[in-house]
């Protein structure tokens, strides 16, 4: 292989050195909004119950340029409902406050209105995941009627065969899997339980 093949293979492979400006802009900041409590909520609420970074969902909400100029562009016509409001800071990449900043200026919308109309997005998938985890209220209903169908069974098999038969024992694991999936199903419900107050 000559010099040039190898300069080839080199360029081919090359990995795009990080540029200062890219890393600066993923440094976090703090930003202080005027926001109502439900969307100070609903960022708390989604993050945890998606296991998510606030930072990472605020981010992810006004890093949507396309969304936020739809927002901004046409707030004069959104209706909005004047809720109490109070302060509250995030932390955000500089990135993100710069984008917001900008549209803002662009359009001459209030900052923190893009931001609470941006969190109201949220909206969508608070109401997507209260629906499925009313959904998961009823599978857990339905297991725990199995789980008693299944100790019936058992006992029934206990008193005909005895507790050292075969099948006695292949029904005892799996009424213990049974419980296991109960306990986890149990914690994922509890999870959600904020979903029902918001």
């Amino acid at each position: 292989m000559g010099d040039n093949d190898q300069s080839n293979n080199d360029e081919r492979y090359a990995i795009p050195e990080a540029s200062f400006s890219d890393l600066l802009g993923k440094q976090s900041v703090r930003a202080t909004f005027r926001l109502s409590e439900r969307a100070i909520d609903a960022i708390s609420l989604v993050a945890g119950h998606l296991g998510i970074k606030k930072k990472s969902l605020f981010d992810h909400l006004i890093e949507d340029s396309k969304a936020l100029h739809t927002i901004a562009r046409n707030f004069s016509s959104l209706k909005v409902i004047e809720l109490p409001r109070v302060q509250k800071t995030f932390v955000l990449s500089r990135r993100t406050l710069i984008a917001l900043e900008q549209i803002s200026k662009t359009f001459d919308t209030p900052r923190d209105a893009l931001v609470e109309h941006s969190i109201q997005r949220l909206d969508a998938i608070i109401r997507s995941e209260r629906h499925k985890h009313e959904l998961r209220k009823q599978l857990i209903g339905e297991l725990e009627a199995h789980i008693v169908e299944s100790k019936a069974l058992l006992d029934k098999a206990r008193d005909m065969l005895g507790h050292d038969d075969a099948v006695c024992v292949s029904l005892e694991k799996l009424m213990a899997s049974d419980l296991l999936a109960y306990r986890e199903l149990e914690d994922i419900l509890e999870k959600g339980r904020l979903l029902e107050e918001f």
